[in-house]
């Protein structure tokens, strides 16, 4: 969704060889990035190696009566904030299963993460909160900048990362012994970070995932009791409590009714105003509804790689690529 900024251009595609067995949290050295400086656009980048550039200034065309997108001039982050991704790699033990992605995610936007299944998206959603790390025998290479710095240094913990850059998956996830309330707060007992106003956080961390009104009589009930749609925002609402700058989704609608894939999206467009969300979805209508951003990916058999990443109201109405064509289309995946 979000293209590639000038200073995280992928290089030209290298085929690396896994000869070994590779293990749980080994880090592989990635070859030297190529960069562009001077640069204030950005650059949508295609798997041949070609380019084609954004003018920032520009708005972002209206793609159908319920778009979403933002003026373009608008999402220009500051320097060195945000989270970008730079030449990643993935692999689970010998497989290689991603290779050579670099996308910048632009601060209080959404970008949707498009694709045929096992393409990728998913495990570069992983990557890009060190959830990866939690797969037996996976290996990845590359960086993760988040505010300036590389997530996967020595000196970052993984556990303060994953604080600031929330994810939410693809099946709800609730503590069914624990109450709605309860749930709400787990991740700050976890943390062992202390708030003054509980109640008060509650009742933010639920209006704000669109939950509030529909729950604020029984907060002492088992989150247990909650229908699908209502448990996917009780747990969007549980990873806003710590007061993560990111959120990571993958694909969080997959299993909800129409009704409540409506209103999970509508708070998806409402709490990107304060903060970046990266979300997974094999729903076009859905992508080109909720996000600012798309990043299209695809493997042909082998490890799966950014075709393109441009404003989502090009990649539906006028990509730089055939396979991204083909694929909005549906004339495959």
């Amino acid at each position: 969704m979000a293209p590639a900024k000038a200073g995280a251009i992928p290089f030209p595609q290298k085929e690396l060889v896994c000869s070994r067995s590779v293990h749980f949290g080994e880090r592989l050295a990635p070859p030297a990035p190529a960069r562009l400086s001077g640069q204030e656009s950005w650059v949508s980048v295609m798997n041949d190696g070609t380019s084609t550039t954004v003018d920032i200034a520009g708005s972002a065309e209206v793609f159908g009566a319920e778009q979403t997108q933002r003026d373009a001039g608008q999402l220009v982050p500051s320097a060195g904030r945000g989270l970008e991704a730079q030449n990643l790699h993935a692999w689970f033990n010998k497989h290689h299963a991603l290779a050579d992605v670099s996308l910048h995610f632009p601060e209080n936007t959404v970008t949707g993460l498009i694709g045929p299944s096992g393409c990728g998206k998913s495990t570069f959603l992983r990557l890009l909160n060190r959830m990866h790390e939690f797969i037996p025998e996976a290996a990845m290479a590359g960086s993760v900048l988040f505010n300036g710095q590389d997530i996967y240094s020595p000196s970052v913990s993984p556990t303060d990362i994953r604080l600031k850059i929330g994810m939410v998956f693809q099946k709800a996830n609730p503590f069914p012994s624990m109450s709605i309330e309860e749930n709400v707060l787990a991740g700050l007992k976890l943390a062992k970070i202390k708030t003054e106003n509980k109640n008060e956080l509650i009742e933010d961390c639920l209006t704000r995932s669109g939950l509030w009104k529909e729950v604020k009589d029984r907060l002492k009930s088992s989150a247990g009791s909650l229908s699908g749609g209502q448990q996917q925002r009780l747990c969007i609402a549980r990873a806003l409590a710590v007061k993560p700058e990111v959120l990571l989704m993958d694909e969080p609608c997959s299993a909800l009714d129409p009704g409540s894939t409506l209103r999970v999206e509508e708070t998806i467009v409402q709490l990107s105003e304060t903060m970046t969300i990266v979300i997974v979805t094999h729903n076009m209508q859905q992508a080109s509804r909720v996000s600012d951003y798309c990043a299209f990916f695809l493997s042909d058999g082998g490890p799966g790689q950014l075709i393109e990443a441009d404003l989502t109201s090009n990649i539906f109405t006028t990509p730089q690529d055939s396979r991204t064509a083909d694929y909005v289309q549906g004339r495959f995946g």
